[in-house]
């Protein structure tokens, strides 16, 4: 006992000696014993079984700051969980009424008395738990507490929302989840509205006229009908600009399967003399400089120039008649000329109008072997060679020569004119003329007047002239039809002209005219013609009727060619 009296003398000394509020001996002496049942490990025990440990003050009877929960300012261990009923929360029993009334005039932030600890074991959290706090020493925890204080106290602005906030949540833990909840929610929920048009500021102005615009109405609807006939005016002057070029109006090719295909090459198209002539004494090297140095200069018209005009005209015709006709003439542009030449020729093709629109530049080699795949009806070239070859091949082909003096042709009727043997019929009568005589030739023909005769190259491009004439007569166009066909043949009429036109009729093919000289001259009779074109076997009849300007076309078929070479 005199050791106990000789320590509580100590305490009052050293309480007496401290700034610190005073106890009373009584007070000491249960905070000795309460400090006793600590080290000995007593504990209090709750409603449950399960035991909790007194709040540790330190030696003046504070409890530490650490242990009060920044939240709630009460010794719990955390603060209550959201979904944690109060039903089954338990307290702890405060200390006694003596060391409460002491603790409370220490500062004002103690003056609430302790809550209730939660007696159910928590998770750790931010707050040091109790059981924890035996690391620390009281002195330590002493500071920190004071140190936080002050730190609150300096920025209580900044931290009083954030307290009252989790006080309230502490306190009302599933109602402050409910209103966040709630808040979350709201803020998510936007208002939808289905996507609107895009109009313009007239068009809304439209819909919503103000007093301003009822006003101006006259005005408003005056200047909208104005801009209208603006708009109108300007849409008719483009109209017509484009309906005035000739671009614009180019008519689409047939369909080379329906067509007829007229082949035609550059030297006979265009005269080509000059660039010919460099080619035969300077070589090609020479022949392609001098093309392309002059490939923005027009070529002068060639042979079969005339004649592609006035196919063109007859396709004009038709298609006015019957605007959806493929049955139409088709030219192609053959040449061996090198594709870099191509330019001039372009240029001269548009220069003049001409509707070419399919091109075979073979840079050197031979074109014949294309004849074919163009499907071609028809070739004329200015090279005999070629000719021979596409003879050979199967295709009406003829050699074009101009003639020597300038003749006016019909702009708007294409007339073509043939001889019979060996261009629209067979040699057959060339044959018994040059081994029997004419005698014998005359009396054949009166025994077989009946028989039609074997046809020749050129029956196959009289029959397509046909059919197209058959068109322009089923609307009543047989006057002015644009095409007509010439016979103009050596043969006597009295004697031989019978079964020529006998075979005509049994193939079905109408002649406009027909001409039997009894071997005249054919170049007078042509004169009065004007022919686009003239075919014949004979170059004696070609070089007469070129001698009177008519452009011919000598078909290199029949027996008369060992003659001719």
């Amino acid at each position: 006992m005199p050791r106990d009296e000789k320590l509580i003398n100590i305490l009052c000394f050293h309480i007496k000696n401290e700034t610190g509020p005073r106890y009373s001996k009584d007070s000491l002496e249960a905070d000795k014993s309460r400090k006793d049942s600590e080290k000995s490990g007593v504990c209090l025990s709750t409603q449950g079984s399960q035991e909790l440990t007194l709040p540790k003050t330190d030696s003046r009877g504070y409890l530490v700051r650490n242990q009060w929960s920044r939240t709630s300012r009460s010794p719990s261990t955390r603060a209550p969980a959201v979904d944690e009923s109060r039903s089954k929360n338990t307290s702890l029993k405060p200390p006694s009424s003596s060391t409460t009334s002491r603790t409370s005039s220490t500062s004002p932030s103690h003056q609430e008395s302790p809550k209730p600890l939660s007696a159910q074991p928590s998770p750790p959290t931010p707050t040091t738990a109790l059981d924890s706090r035996s690391s620390t020493t009281p002195e330590v925890q002493l500071q920190t507490g004071s140190r936080r204080s002050t730190k609150m106290a300096e920025n209580s602005d900044a931290w009083s929302p954030g307290l009252g906030r989790e006080i309230r949540e502490s306190r009302y833990p599933r109602e402050s989840r409910d209103s966040r909840d709630s808040r979350d929610t709201h803020q998510r929920e936007y208002p939808r509205t289905p996507p609107a048009e895009w109009k313009s500021y007239a068009q809304r102005r439209a819909l919503y006229p103000s007093q301003l615009d009822q006003d101006c109405m006259p005005d408003l609807v005056r200047q909208r009908e104005e801009e209208e006939d603006e708009d109108d005016a300007y849409w008719a002057s483009v109209r017509t600009l484009y309906e005035k070029t000739p671009s614009c109006s180019r008519p689409r090719p047939p369909k080379p399967k329906h067509a007829i295909t007229i082949a035609v090459s550059s030297r006979a198209l265009f005269n080509m003399v000059d660039g010919r002539k460099i080619y035969k004494e300077e070589g090609l090297e020479k022949y392609m400089e001098y093309q392309l140095s002059n490939e923005n200069v027009v070529l002068a018209p060639g042979p079969a120039f005339r004649f592609v005009k006035a196919l063109q005209h007859v396709n004009a015709r038709l298609r006015e008649l019957y605007p959806d006709e493929q049955d139409l003439f088709d030219i192609v542009l053959m040449t061996n000329n090198h594709a870099q030449v191509g330019v001039r020729l372009i240029n001269s093709v548009n220069h003049y109008g001409l509707l070419i629109d399919r091109f075979c530049l073979t840079g050197g080699k031979s074109p014949i072997g294309y004849l074919k795949a163009y499907l071609t009806n028809l070739y004329l070239s200015a090279d005999s060679e070629k000719v021979q070859e596409a003879i050979q091949e199967g295709i009406a082909s003829a050699t074009m020569f101009d003639g020597a003096k300038d003749v006016a042709y019909c702009d708007t009727q294409l007339r073509v004119a043939f001889d019979g043997d060996a261009v629209l019929f067979s040699d057959e009568s060339d044959h018994i003329t040059k081994e029997h005589g004419l005698d014998k030739f005359f009396q054949h023909e009166a025994l077989f007047e009946n028989k039609p005769l074997a046809q020749g190259p050129l029956k196959g491009f009289l029959e397509d002239l046909g059919r197209l004439q058959k068109k322009f007569y089923a609307k009543d166009e047989r006057l002015c039809c644009p095409i007509r066909t010439y016979l103009v043949t050596a043969r006597s009429a009295a004697s031989s002209g019978a079964r020529v036109l006998k075979t005509l009729r049994r193939w079905g093919l109408e002649i406009d005219e027909a001409l039997f000289l009894a071997g005249a001259p054919k170049g007078p009779i042509l004169v009065k013609i004007r022919p686009h074109i003239f075919f014949d076997d004979h170059m004696f009849h070609i070089e007469g009727a070129q001698k009177f300007g008519t452009i011919t076309a000598h078909v290199p078929y029949g027996i008369n060619q060992k003659e001719n070479n």
